[in-house]
Order: C-alpha cells, then structure tokens, then sequence
C-alpha cells in the first residue's frame, strides 16, 4: 500500500483542529485541498477514516492510520533536531488528567520546554487511554493499567483524594460531621461530568445512592477556589489541600477517609529521544510526588 505524506498530515491536521478550514490554516493550504487530500487517502484505505461533522471525528480503521501519522511526524521531527535543523523541535502530545496537570506535571515538564514542544491534553485519568488508542496522544497518565495496543505501560503511584471543605462550610452544612441526613442535603463540588470522585467517596460512606446539589468546576484551580469559598465540599488531592489546611482555610470533612487513585504511565512503544526524556521527568515527578500506595 502506498501511503502519501500530505495526506497522513492532513488527518492529523483535522482531528487537531476539529474542521478542515482549521486544518487548511494550519497546513497552508485550501480547505478543498485538505478535503481531497483525506479523500485520497480513504480511496487508498478502501473505508472512511473522519466523520464529516463539528468537531471530525476520528473512525476505528483511522485510529490506524492516525496513529501512523504520529509516529511519522515524531520521528521526522527528531531527526531534524539530530542534523541541527534550527526549526525542528519535537512534539511530544500528552494526555494528562486535570488535577495532575494543576499540581505536579507541569514543574516536570518545564525543564525540557527548551528542546521539546508539549501539546497537552487534559482528560479524566479514566478516560485518557482512549486518546492513546485514538492516535490523538503519544503518551498518557490514565488509571489503565493494561497496555493500550502498540504502547507499554509502567505504574506512576497513587493520588490521594481527602473530602474537603471551608471551615463555615461544615459550621453550616456538617455541624454534626458526615452523617447520611447531612451528606444528602450538603452541597458538593464535582470537575465535570465524568468525575465520580465525589460520588465514590458518598458510596463508600454511607452504601447508598445520594444525590445531594451540586456546583460543575471544570478547572483544577477553580475547583479548589470554590471548595475554599464554602460553595460546596469536593474531593481534593493532598498536593492541592496542604497549604489552605496547614492555614485553616480548608478541613477534612471525614478524617481517615479517602479515595486513592492509581496512577499510569502509557506511551508508543516507538521509542523517540524526546518521549523517553518526557516519560523519564513524569517518572522522578511521580516518585516524588505520588504516593507508593
């Protein structure tokens, strides 16, 4: 099968920016030219690879050949960078879950910002594998411990979640402590709506199903923010919590209770200097950072 450069530039280009006339920009070129060009390669591919819709989205059988796309800018990149090219810098795509990115991730990643260009993604650490099975992604910190095909996959440590609150918060909404009644009328705090977070803690308290008001914080810091304001209580990671407990803006609703969450680190199993020096950083941030269990 002969597979043609442009056109595997520009799938990667559509799922990147969500349309062709995005893509286009990106590429420099006409929205009908991407168009044709990702035509071309469905032709060569014998099946549809992007569902024409707001964003595109990326079919099974072009998962594969996104993912090849990938690999082919990463090595391209790297060897530019290995002949001095002054333009070329490697791009190394992550997917990494919000409260990991707001916390540890980033002080990780700094130091290799020089030499390696970061395109991130934020996404649930239960839901990131699918960006590595996607090709949308390189490398991911996902709870999934089982090797997404082509990657290989080694254990980071566990984040720990505490339910916290403002001092009023509890004064108001949890003068007697976590009791059924309380937890089913107190407000809480949830990132969005695939976090179970919350929900896992009230479950394992108290064997039912409660749903109490609740406020969506789609942002790591302004989650936080709010839990320190009294809008609600929410589960928060010890690396987040520890400076407002240690001043008294925060407390633990529950002390001894708590959600832990295992932690992985999964990339190609293509091995590139700029991934394995990505992965490397993760790796030394997570021992320090993360629990062992």
């Amino acid at each position: 099968m002969d597979l043609d450069l442009p056109q595997l530039h520009a799938l990667a280009a559509a799922v990147d920016e969500g349309s062709f006339d995005a893509a286009a920009r990106v590429l420099s070129v006409t929205p009908s030219a991407v168009s044709q060009r990702i035509k071309a390669l469905e032709a060569t591919a014998g099946q549809v690879l992007l569902l024409r819709g707001k964003p595109v989205q990326i079919t099974e059988v072009g998962q594969a050949y996104l993912r090849l796309a990938r690999q082919i800018t990463a090595l391209t990149s790297e060897l530019g960078a290995t002949t001095g090219r002054p333009d070329a810098r490697p791009v190394v795509a992550l997917a990494v879950n919000g409260d990991s990115l707001g916390t540890w991730v980033l002080p990780a990643l700094a130091p290799l910002a020089g030499e390696t260009c970061f395109d991130i993604r934020r996404e649930d650490q239960d839901h990131s594998a699918a960006l590595l099975r996607q090709g949308v992604v390189m490398a991911a910190i996902t709870t999934a411990a089982r090797p997404v095909q082509g990657c290989r996959v080694s254990r980071l440590g566990v984040m720990r979640y505490r339910p916290m609150a403002s001092p009023a918060y509890v004064a108001r909404w949890l003068p007697d402590g976590p009791t059924l009644d309380a937890l089913a009328a107190a407000p809480l705090l949830v990132f969005d709506r695939r976090d179970e977070l919350q929900d896992t803690y009230l479950r394992r308290r108290t064997r039912r199903r409660l749903d109490p008001p609740r406020h969506h914080i789609p942002s790591t810091a302004d989650f936080g923010t709010a839990v320190r304001l009294g809008m609600g209580w929410g589960m928060l990671p010890e690396e987040q919590s520890a400076d407002a407990e240690h001043a008294g803006d925060l407390v633990d609703i529950d002390p001894g209770r708590h959600v832990d969450v295992a932690l992985n680190w999964q990339q190609w199993s293509l091995r590139t200097v700029a991934l394995d020096r990505t992965a490397d950083a993760i790796r030394a941030a997570a021992r320090v950072h993360l629990r062992r269990r």
